[in-house]
């Protein structure tokens, strides 16, 4: 089984991000699932989300403790929380940031991608509070290698709760621009 836990902050879409990558792992005959853990709700507060996929039937019925991939959508909320907190030995955090991987002085692999960026140029959310959901998602799409990007794009198209086709291109580009650290960060 892999088990994925989203970081993000009220507002930028972690669970619907959880959500879309369950719909493209079944898309592509995959078994899973997502859910959402609150803290205090509210705009704003750190949010978690999980997503589950596996070849059998899950039965798993529980938070995700010891993640194979971690996703960050908001960069502050490392000096906050601990979002590596369980990650597997030989897990991999993809981070919505404009630095680059080697920025970062984590034990796992790093890929990273400027998802605040692609989400404002195709006018998702406001430059204030871009929405990155769909974006990270491409950046899952390459790093992970376990959900196809035109698997993630479908199901954008399905289930994102507006612009669709925007969601689905935004994907798209964070996909070819996300920055894997374990390959050389000039390509």
């Amino acid at each position: 089984m892999f088990e994925v836990r989203f970081h993000g902050r009220g507002g930028q879409g972690a669970v619907t991000a959880a959500n879309i990558l369950a719909v493209a792992a079944f898309k592509e005959g995959h078994h899973s699932q997502s859910f959402p853990f609150f803290g205090v709700e509210r705009r704003g507060a750190p949010v978690q989300a999980f997503t589950r996929i596996d070849n059998e039937p899950i039965n798993l019925r529980m938070n995700v403790y010891t993640p194979d991939a971690v996703v960050v959508l908001d960069p502050s909320l490392l000096e906050v929380i601990n979002v590596t907190d369980g990650l597997k030995k030989d897990g991999t955090i993809m981070i919505n940031t404009s630095k680059k991987p080697s920025d970062y002085d984590f034990d796992f692999k790093v890929a990273t991608v400027d998802a605040t960026s692609i989400a404002i140029s195709h006018g998702l959310g406001s430059s204030a509070a871009p929405i990155v959901n769909t974006a990270i998602l491409g950046a899952y799409s390459k790093a992970i290698k376990n959900v196809g990007i035109d698997s993630i794009a479908d199901a954008i198209i399905e289930r994102a709760p507006a612009k669709k086709e925007i969601n689905a291109k935004a994907a798209k580009e964070a996909y070819q621009k996300t920055i894997l650290g374990w390959e050389n960060e000039n390509k």
